[in-house]
């Protein structure tokens, strides 16, 4: 039989985690996270980690399995997550993987070749013009050199940035065009699905995630890793916002108000990520679980290598 990875993307807030869960329950599979920020265990209030119930309900790998005292990168996950899929796939014809991560889901889904070393003085020139004119240069040089991927990164990640810059500047070709080269061959299959929504409702469940992420304790979760805000697992919406108020740079109300629009423009570049996959098949958000499930049936049915 062959082995299907069912991927189930989407942007932040749109429910992914309790979709897989109902398919990973159906197929009695396990569920690999593919969150970057999720693998962190001292980060749980502001990435959204499933709760326990959610937890106990299907059986979950990359799921605060490092700290962000870790050097951990999209490679590393590559390499982790391919060698627990062959493991997974011995017991079971089916995985579940989820998350909203783009780079990380593609680096399972297909892999990428590894990008090419960079004279160490193109990463010292980057970060020291970075330290003299703050992440504003980091911006316009990459839309500059490289507006694909500018497109789709965290422009508030000044690690992630560099990096592209990095490689765009010591190779003279844009860090987008490593992430197209040939891809791995896999020795599963892939049924990846999208959820999405109006951009109204998204926004809205955004804004009700920020405010339930604030009343279950994000500042003092936030307050307590604040000496370590350079860490590049640090480097995230949701805590640099809370970070910048620690500092006086502005009041409560105003983090807040910057963490959900902060939110708001990842989940667009998310979209904008996802939606390059023509393979994906997209649903409404509040489709009926077991209507994805017939539909991922349906493919598994038709795949020629299960005749």
């Amino acid at each position: 039989m062959p082995k299907f990875l069912i991927t189930i993307v989407g942007p932040t807030a749109i429910g992914k985690t309790a979709m897989a869960i109902h398919v990973a329950k159906h197929f009695n599979c396990d569920i690999i996270s593919c969150d970057s920020r999720q693998f962190f265990k001292e980060m749980t209030i502001g990435t959204a980690v499933p709760s326990d119930t959610e937890l106990q309900s299907a059986t979950h790998h990359f799921i605060h399995n490092k700290s962000i005292f870790d050097e951990y990168n999209v490679g590393d996950f590559e390499k982790e997550a391919i060698t627990k899929l062959e493991g997974l796939f011995l017991e079971n014809d089916f995985v579940v993987m989820t998350g909203g991560s783009g780079l990380y889901v593609d680096a399972v889904l297909k892999g990428f070749d590894d990008f090419p070393d960079v004279d160490p003085e193109v990463r010292t020139g980057i970060a020291s013009q970075y330290d003299q004119h703050g992440i504003f240069y980091l911006q316009h040089q990459l839309q500059q050199l490289d507006p694909d991927y500018f497109s789709v990164v965290d422009t508030g990640n000044p690690q992630r940035m560099m990096r592209a810059l990095e490689v765009s500047i010591g190779t003279g070709k844009p860090y987008s065009y490593f992430l197209k080269q040939k891809t791995n061959q896999r020795n599963f299959t892939n049924v990846i699905i999208g959820l999405d929504a109006d951009r109204e409702i998204i926004y809205d469940r955004i804004n009700r995630r920020v405010d339930m992420m604030i009343h279950d304790g994000l500042l003092a979760e936030a307050e307590k890793l604040f000496t370590h805000k350079n860490l590049n697992a640090l480097q995230t919406v949701g805590y640099r916002e809370l970070f910048d108020y620690f500092e006086g740079k502005y009041n409560l109300d105003f983090a807040i108000s910057e963490i959900k629009k902060n939110t708001r423009r990842f989940a667009k570049r998310q979209l904008t990520w996802f939606r390059r996959n023509v393979e994906t098949k997209w649903f409404d958000y509040e489709t009926d679980p077991k209507v994805i499930i017939a539909y991922i049936q349906q493919l598994v049915i038709h795949n020629p290598k299960c005749r």
